[in-house]
């Protein structure tokens, strides 16, 4: 029964975060500057939002966990929940709603078996096929829209690009079914092109996955006291929380107003800076984090601690630097890329492409589980013991660890600069002529 509740909480969760951030951004009038300028503080303060949750969570409800039980914290969580589709439902008539035009996986696969079957069995080349969309059944179709000449060339340039894809539009007799409009292709493309973009965010969360495992094991080594107030090390993730509510609110009425004045454009920062700053962040603080266990180590071996349980005589307050860069670098990369997907995506595909954010979160997290037990087996073949194994913390070589996490997010962080560099934005297209392409046909 316990498990049957967690499962339903991670399927309402995986709901809400998929869906919650494109429905909200669909809220601001995108083809005006300020409509899209509110779209950027709406998801600044979306993680905001989250923070404040997650602040709440980890002090308030975690208190009353374990002063009056379990049951009372899981009853507020609950209450909490049901108070929220309340207040959400009140919006209902105000909201814009996009009416839903079937299911973005079932264009994606369509269109990548049609090109997979087309290139098995061609038919004609790609460039035949935009050919005939010039017979006079298409140009009856185009012409009944100004502007379209331009579009179209437009369009036989960008179908130079992925030319696999590109011959899903190859008219195929034998499969009718596998019929794809230029749209469904160029939408595909799309999604595909910004996929290294995701790929490159999954190393950054892999870090984050640092903060509640190995960085609360060094603060419960150490000493936990702020004052006469001693602080659980499993209430460390309150760091980066208070660091993004600080943050986030500066981000939005300091950093991009001043970065707006400074390079005269209407977002100031771009999304991939953003997200590149998010990367960048990931590094320097798996530096600060393996400078900080080697302080650590160097403290307890000065002191004679090694082999002790006594909490060593340095502030856990030091792993809070490690916390206050990654917590940085969560808010950077996690709205810039909600925002980049949001406004890149084809609009049929927006919701999909928000919830690659999530998806990079837990394919971090396991990607950190794979890189500790991948350590520990290749050490542990040239040591008598690998590097993070054993019941002490002191015998760990928790460092050589974070460097070697520091080494992987720089070399990341190159690989995002190598994508991030060639890919040019769709967005700054007029969001009337980003989607002239819905009912041209691919073929006669």
């Amino acid at each position: 029964m316990l498990f049957s509740g967690l499962y339903l909480v991670a399927l309402g969760v995986g709901g809400i975060k998929g869906s919650l951030p494109s429905h909200g951004a669909e809220q601001f009038d995108e083809n005006t500057p300020q409509g899209r300028k509110h779209r950027s503080s709406f998801f600044n303060y979306y993680i905001f939002c989250l923070a404040c949750g997650a602040l709440i969570a980890v002090t308030l409800v975690v208190w009353i966990e374990d002063n009056k039980g379990w049951q009372w914290g899981f009853g507020i969580s609950t209450v909490a929940i049901l108070s929220s589709i309340v207040i959400f439902l009140l919006g209902s008539r105000t909201y814009r709603i996009k009416v839903p035009t079937g299911s973005p996986m079932t264009t994606i696969f369509k269109v990548l078996v049609a090109a997979f079957s087309n290139s098995l069995f061609p038919k004609n080349s790609i460039g035949n096929v935009l050919d005939t969309r010039e017979t006079p059944q298409n140009t009856t179709e185009i012409s009944e829209e100004e502007g379209h000449g331009e579009q179209n060339t437009e369009i036989q340039t960008e179908m130079k690009d992925l030319k696999f894809i590109g011959k899903a539009t190859v008219e195929n007799t034998a499969y009718p079914s596998l019929h794809c409009t230029v749209k469904q292709v160029q939408d595909v493309k799309i999604v595909v092109q910004v996929v290294p973009i995701f790929m490159s965010t999954v190393m950054l969360n892999c870090c984050l996955a640092q903060l509640s495992t190995f960085s609360v094991q060094q603060a419960a080594t150490m000493n936990t006291y702020i004052g006469a107030l001693k602080v659980p090390p499993a209430s460390l993730p309150i760091f980066p929380v208070i660091f993004t509510m600080i943050l986030a609110p500066v981000y939005n009425h300091i950093i991009i107003p001043f970065a707006r004045a400074v390079t005269k454009s209407e977002m100031g920062i771009t999304h991939l800076q953003r997200i590149g700053m998010g990367l960048f962040l990931s590094v320097v603080a798996m530096a600060v984090a393996a400078l900080v266990e080697m302080k650590r180590k160097r403290v307890a071996e000065q002191s004679g601690l090694m082999n002790s349980t006594e909490p060593l005589p340095i502030t856990f307050l030091w792993v809070a630097l490690q916390y206050l860069f990654l917590g940085s670098a969560d808010l950077f990369s996690l709205a810039g890329l909600m925002e980049f997907f949001f406004t890149e995506a084809p609009l049929s595909m927006r919701s999909l492409t928000t919830a690659l954010s999530w998806a990079s979160l837990a394919m971090g997290y396991y990607l950190s589980s794979v890189i500790v037990s991948i350590v520990n087996h290749i050490t542990g073949r040239f040591q008598q013991t690998p590097w993070l194994y054993g019941s002490n913390l002191n015998h760990y070589h928790l460092e050589r660890f974070y460097w070697l996490m520091c080494i992987l997010s720089g070399l990341n962080f190159f690989h995002y600069l190598l994508w991030a560099t060639r890919y040019k934005y769709r967005s700054t297209k007029p969001d009337d002529k980003r989607d002239q392409l819905d009912n041209i046909p691919s073929e006669a």
